[in-house]
Formats: structure tokens, sequence, C-alpha cells
């Protein structure tokens, strides 16, 4: 009887420790499962990137093409969702995405350019803007993803040597092909509302008065990481470039660019 009360102790530990491993050993088959899963779904986000990438518009035969290639493709992917309003490609880097544009500023940020839940998100345009109003600016939102996809590449733009190659954006609709040239590039962040005497470059979305575009330009020309000896006047249709930029809380990367008339 006295060795009763450790052997039953022992018994005890011995159970407690089979518990105990079986728990991590669930816990190790979910982190598997999710990795696998997570792995999955990025894979899957990223093929419907390439898929579109990739896509080639359908021009019939026997018909002489009025438009580019493009320009087409851009008609054929609203015949599925009229949220889409154009393309934007910036020559030899990965931003070669469709643009689309809903009044909720929010919906593209975890949806694709099929409306499908998708971690990537869609480039899209600020819901207020009018990308065929010509006194404008053009305010483009993306994400910065780790894999360089999306709009990963503006953080390029810190780095002049990048701009001397990359100075032109192009942005089709269903009916026109558009250049814009880079004016600035620089790095800001998302301002809280207590915040006074600061540059809230998102906000400037119609130039009703030149005063406001040439507002809008000197506080972009102050802001700039380096100059690019290009400037832009009143009437010249601005697009503004958003993604994350980490080197500061609630940091972005902002790239403007004028229409070349």
């Amino acid at each position: 009887m006295r060795h009763s009360k450790p052997r039953r102790a022992k018994n005890e530990k011995k159970k407690i420790g089979t518990i105990i491993s079986i728990i991590f050993f669930i816990i190790f088959i979910i982190c598997i499962a999710y990795l696998i899963y997570n792995n999955y779904s990025k894979n899957k986000d990223k093929q419907v990137i390439e898929e579109v990438q990739e896509y080639e518009p359908i021009v019939p035969v026997e018909e002489e093409p009025t438009k580019t290639d493009t320009m087409i493709k851009v008609e054929e992917l609203q015949t599925s969702n009229q949220d889409i309003k154009g393309w934007i490609k910036i020559d030899n880097t990965i931003i070669d995405y469709p643009i689309a544009q809903c009044d909720n500023d929010d919906y593209y940020l975890k949806h694709n350019y099929k409306k499908e839940n998708n971690k990537y998100g869609c480039i899209f345009i600020k819901s207020k803007c009018n990308l065929n109003d010509v006194n404008s600016n053009i305010i483009i939102y993306g994400h910065n993803m780790k894999d360089d996809l999306m709009f990963n590449c503006l953080l390029k733009y810190k780095d002049k040597s990048f701009y001397d190659e990359h100075k032109i954006i192009n942005i089709t609709t269903e009916s026109e092909e558009r250049q814009y040239e880079v004016v600035a590039a620089f790095k800001s962040r998302v301002f809280y509302k207590n915040e006074k005497n600061v540059f809230r470059y998102y906000n400037y979305i119609n130039f009703e008065h030149e005063n406001k575009y040439n507002e809008y330009i000197n506080n972009v020309k102050k802001a700039q990481l380096y100059d690019t000896g290009i400037s832009a006047n009143y009437g010249e249709q601005l697009i503004t470039l958003i993604t994350c930029e980490y080197s500061q809380e609630n940091g972005r990367m902002v790239v403007v660019a004028k229409k070349i008339q």
C-alpha cells in the first residue's frame, strides 16, 4: 500500500503528458493544414492576376479592328463587370492590371476584377474621381504585396534611376489610349483628423479653380524625393498612384503624373 500513491501520481503525470502531447500534435496538424491552405489560396489568388495579364481579346477576323488590343480587352471585361474603367500599365514592370471603380472605396481592397474575394484586391480608382474629367486628379490605389505584385513596384520610384527608366504611365479605357508623364514621387502618410497644416494629397480630386491645382502641384514638388524637372499646368489632368510604405506609421508611397496632351 505504501507504493500506491507514488504509482498513482506517476500514472497521472503520464496521462497529463500524453494529453499535452496529443494537444501539441493537434496544434501541429492545424498549423500544417493552415500553411497548406494559405499557400493554396495565395497561389489561386495569384493565378487570377496572371490570367487577366495574359488575357487576349477576341477580335473578329472578318473585321478590321479600329481599337487597340487593350481597348478591346477593357471593353470585353466590362461585359462581366461594369466597374472596370480601364487598364494601367508601366512598361517593363509588373504593373499591368485592370482598374475598377465603385461607390465603396473598401470593396476592391479585398475583391479582384471578377468581384471574387481575393487578398490581392484590384487596382481601383477613388469613388469620387471622374476618369474623364479634364480638371481632375484621378487617385488610384493598389496593395503593396510582399511578392512584388500589384503596386509594390511603386516603391522603386524612391530611386531616381528607376524613374529615369519609367517616366511614362499608360492608362487605357475602352475608347482611348492615354499616357501620363511622372511629375514627382514622394513618401507621406495618412494624417490624423486633428493634425493641422499638413498636405492631405488624397483629398485633392476636382480642380475647379487654377489656384487649387497650383496649390496641389506646389505641395507635391515640396514633398518630392528628387527633382524630375517636370511640372504641370492647369488643364493637364493628373493621376496620383498610392500604395502602402512601411518606413513610418500609416506610411504611403505616392507617384503623381500628368496627362500628355
